[in-house]
């Protein structure tokens, strides 16, 4: 029989699962102890070696062009100087390894090695589905090697399907027309989120912000006051709802009942780390925690 057709809203919810599972890289220590023990000079040197990694040694342009929303002196303060440090595949393993050590401690008694024997076959065959033409970041974490510790091929698999719906995400924002700052501003007006969060992240200054405010009220999709407006609310609908689109891809071959079943599986652990305090909420991730968006 062949498998029934799956709603695309399927895939936000496998991703939301997925990057809750991926985000403790960004926030837990060991993840961050791990990019300062391979000689890393400060977080963000750390973040933009490791989540570049896959990609080889490359310099700034290229993650300028494939994250998108930083601001470039912040990559360029990075990149090239990280490799000096570390080798990429060096840094892979390490983030594997860190990672993998926070899941254990996150999901003790063996649930993290539970889970991941759970959800390997699934995740294996959507990486294997997934399409990697103009996706550089997945098509870079799917030619990473199989970790041989299972929990750190559970991270790693949830890297590469996250790196999947983000490349769509990102090609979706470029045909818009947003530049990395706009897309920033305008998810912060449409969601109510404190500009500050994105700018201290992101290395935005007032006046580019300021500036991006005024391009997008421009082009209608930000009012007088700097709120949202009904025509920039849509256009981040259809964004959104065409990423899910793209983003099904992957799971696609699966039944509905199989999708589910994924989803199921993938909850209790989400959950149990989004309440763990590990990571912040709100964040410059725009992950929202799995509770509050059931």
């Amino acid at each position: 029989m062949a498998p029934s057709p799956l709603d695309a809203g399927i895939a936000r919810t496998i991703w939301h699962r997925l990057e809750t599972i991926n985000a403790v890289t960004y926030f837990s220590p060991e993840c961050l102890e791990a990019q300062a023990d391979l000689g890393m000079q400060g977080f963000w040197m750390g973040y933009f070696a490791a989540r570049a990694a896959p990609l080889g040694p490359v310099g700034p342009a290229v993650v300028e062009a494939t994250f998108v929303n930083f601001h470039p002196d912040r990559v360029r303060r990075a990149l090239p100087d990280a490799w000096r440090h570390a080798s990429p595949d060096e840094v892979v393993r390490a983030r594997q390894d860190a990672a993998a050590s926070v899941l254990r401690r996150l999901l003790p008694g063996g649930r993290a090695e539970r889970l991941a024997d759970a959800v390997a076959a699934l995740l294996d065959g959507a990486i294997a589905a997934g399409a990697s033409a103009a996706r550089p970041l997945f098509a870079a974490n799917r030619a990473v090697a199989t970790p041989d510790d299972p929990v750190a091929a559970l991270w790693q698999s949830a890297t590469t399907l996250r790196e999947h719906r983000g490349d769509g995400h990102v090609a979706l924002i470029a045909g818009a027309g947003l530049d990395g700052c706009e897309v920033l501003v305008l998810f912060a007006a449409d969601t109510s989120t404190d500009a500050g969060l994105f700018q201290q992240s992101r290395g935005w200054s007032g006046d580019e912000w300021a500036a991006a405010v005024d391009r997008l009220r421009g082009r209608g999709l930000l009012d007088r006051d700097g709120a949202v407006s009904a025509v920039g609310r849509a256009l981040r609908e259809t964004i959104e709802t065409r990423t899910d689109e793209l983003a099904i891809a992957p799971y696609a071959h699966l039944a509905s009942e199989t999708a589910e079943g994924l989803i199921e599986l993938l909850t209790p652990a989400a959950t149990t780390i989004a309440g763990s305090g590990e990571i912040s909420f709100p964040n410059p991730m725009g992950l929202p925690r799995v509770d509050a968006a059931d």
